[in-house]
């Protein structure tokens, strides 16, 4: 598949990604409120106006960011703020002296458009570039897709069919490649314990071709979006728009995204008060890795970092051994639920004690939410929808030892260490004749 490059953004542009940028990464907002001077100067600016307006509100943006310049002056998003301030300066002819004015309250987007027949929809949907399986090459082989999915407390399903169960509090990447970033936030679920779950998750799909506009989707606890952060519901005003959709299934709990310009599905819900997330994509997009990025942090691609997972047997062994109770990882008793009672109430939804089943009683144990079993319970309807091989969709612990297994470039260090054991023991033993 042919990928086109990008077209070279705007300093207008470049302000809006920067407001992408803050909002995954929260911390440099909580720190220097850079993203408040952003934010207004946006809203200010979303409707078109007379030049001298639009230099108002970008004077006013100046002094906005001015202000911060004491707790912002190491951060990347101020300088960042700064240069495109002098950039807009020069393409619109602004004074920096001239009089500035508060930026206008924000208006509520327009209403979406109505949606469009299913038969007109598909006739607008562009040429064949903005279709993956379309787009191949033909007589080439079908696609192979992979899935990835992240839920509870959290477990990671990666897109190498590894299953984990991890730590990772605060922000951390789920997917990044050419085509799209995914970012989740974990949050502690019972005050005392290290348990944490999904609170908010950011999505931005990139500008490609004449297929989509770059567009975020924003989703966090009790606000599950039925649109992207701009208000559409498709990739914008291109001939190919339509191939990248936000199609909300259950109000307030289920949404999907289909981009299917890059062949990918993605699911969002929120059970409970946390977010699962669930991704099909072809493996030639999940491995379009941008050129110099270092892919090892990303966690559907290479799972959590070793200190960040967590041993499931080590973990129920405890629980067994605790008297009956199930007890946190920070060893406090939970309510109500005992080893035993909770895999009663986990076979209620899940009756193959697979991972999923696992999952759910950990996250009983844990945490002592209800709604865990849920959400173990729709990752694997997830799982059913968007994985390609029927034979693959239960995972059981036998199948993964403990995530310690050796994969790709370990396998020939370990056979050397073999041998080398081996050749030492003959050697000790002829010594010993």
């Amino acid at each position: 598949m042919v990928m086109g490059k990008r077209a070279r953004p705007s300093a207008l542009e470049v302000c809006k990604i920067l407001a992408v940028f803050l909002s995954l990464f929260p911390s440099v907002s909580l720190q220097c409120k850079i993203l408040k001077c952003n934010a207004e100067f946006w809203a200010s600016t979303t409707n078109s106006g007379p030049e001298e307006e639009f230099c108002i509100a970008l004077r006013a943006y100046n002094s906005c960011v001015r202000r911060t310049a004491r707790t912002c002056r190491g951060d990347l998003a101020y300088h960042s703020a700064q240069h495109g301030i002098e950039d807009l300066m020069i393409q619109h002819n602004c004074s920096k002296e001239g009089p500035t004015s508060q930026p206008r309250a924000r208006t509520p987007p327009p209403p979406p458009p109505p949606q469009l027949p299913p038969d007109s929809q598909e006739r607008s949907d562009g040429p064949e570039v903005c279709h993956y399986e379309r787009s191949l090459p033909r007589n080439t082989a079908p696609p192979n897709y992979t899935h990835c999915g992240f839920f509870g407390d959290p477990h990671l399903r990666t897109f190498g069919d590894d299953f984990q169960t991890c730590k990772v509090e605060g922000a951390w990447p789920l997917i990044h490649n050419k085509y799209l970033s995914v970012q989740v936030t974990n949050t502690p679920v019972v005050p005392g314990s290290v348990a944490t779950a999904t609170s908010k998750l950011t999505i931005i799909f990139k500008n490609f071709q004449e297929c989509v506009d770059q567009k975020m989707y924003h989703a966090e606890t009790d606000e599950l979006p039925a649109a992207f952060a701009d208000g559409s519901k498709n990739g914008g005003d291109r001939h190919g728009a339509n191939t990248l959709r936000v199609v909300e299934k259950v109000p307030g709990q289920h949404v999907e995204i289909q981009a299917r310009y890059i062949g990918t599905t993605i699911v969002v819900r929120q059970v409970g008060r946390y977010l699962t997330f669930a991704v099909r994509m072809p493996e030639e997009v999940v491995n379009s890795v941008e050129e110099g990025d270092n892919q090892d942090l990303y966690l559907c691609l290479h799972g959590c970092p070793a200190n960040q997972r967590i041993d499931f047997r080590t973990f129920r062994a405890r629980a067994t051994e605790s008297h009956g109770l199930g007890r946190t990882r920070s060893g406090t008793t939970m309510h109500g639920f005992s080893y035993q009672s909770a895999k009663a109430k986990c076979k209620e939804r899940l009756p193959v004690e697979d991972l999923y089943f696992q999952s759910c009683v950990f996250d009983l144990l844990s945490s002592g939410d209800i709604n865990f079993t849920m959400a173990a319970y729709y990752a694997f309807e997830d799982v059913k929808m968007l994985h390609s091989n029927s034979n693959r969709y239960h995972i059981f612990e036998n199948a993964i030892i403990g995530n310690a297994a050796p994969r790709g470039k370990d396998l020939p260090l370990l056979l050397f260490l073999n041998l080398f054991a081996v050749l030492l023991w003959i050697e000790c033993c002829a010594a010993h004749l």
